[in-house]
């Protein structure tokens, strides 16, 4: 089995990995692995349009949200995602071929691949996607994380540039829950109960499949 976590950042994806990855003794991979062995091996003239949200990253994320408005930072986020589609898409298949149960999670498992991948592989792949929407909610408990070098915390000063990263992330969640629900995809809202959150998500990947 092979299971796909995704969602926009700063939603729970990776402590979800982890956790599904104790409870089932099973390894994880975060998306952003398979980007960095792909990124070598393209073209070089090619990588700001294959990685736009590197090429907006900037000094700090405070001249980031400046110069780039909510939906150009979204758009950049999904089109870095469909280049490590096809990585995805071999990495669960090599795996599946070996045997071997695996996690995979990040921003870049997309719906449209979720949806692809399950398609190919009818049984063998499950998917859930973590989201937030509440962009208050979201700025009060990321000033409260404890992520080493948290990304956020660390390259942001300005209290306007919380609010317009928070913007960003309940607009990229909504555009991903809209998404899901085209293809019958499960997804959790994380605004309450973060913990409680995890557990229903640990539940909902890890219960039988009902038979027909």
């Amino acid at each position: 089995m092979i299971y796909l976590i995704g969602g926009p950042p700063k939603c729970g994806k990776t402590t979800l990995a982890k956790q599904l990855s104790r409870k089932k003794s099973i390894p994880w991979l975060s998306t952003d692995t398979l980007q960095s062995v792909i990124k070598p091996y393209l073209d070089p003239e090619s990588l700001p349009e294959k990685f736009p949200v590197s090429y907006q990253r900037g000094k700090s994320n405070d001249e980031k949200y400046v110069k780039y408005s909510t939906q150009e930072i979204i758009s950049a986020y999904r089109g870095q995602a469909k280049t490590v589609f096809r990585a995805m898409e071999m990495f669960a298949l090599c795996e599946l071929t070996d045997g071997n149960d695996y996690i995979l999670e990040g921003y870049h498992l997309e719906p449209e691949v979720a949806h692809k991948l399950l398609s190919k592989h009818p049984g063998k792949i499950k998917s859930i996607f973590l989201l937030k929407t509440d962009t208050k909610k979201f700025i009060q408990d990321i000033k409260k994380s404890s992520t080493p070098n948290d990304w956020i915390i660390q390259r942001t000063q300005k209290e306007e540039t919380y609010q317009k990263i928070a913007e960003m992330i309940c607009a990229y969640s909504q555009s991903i829950e809209k998404e899901a629900g085209k293809h019958s995809l499960e997804s959790i809202n994380m605004d309450q109960d973060f913990n409680k959150k995890i557990k229903t998500a640990l539940q909902t990947l890890t219960r039988p499949k009902v038979q027909p």
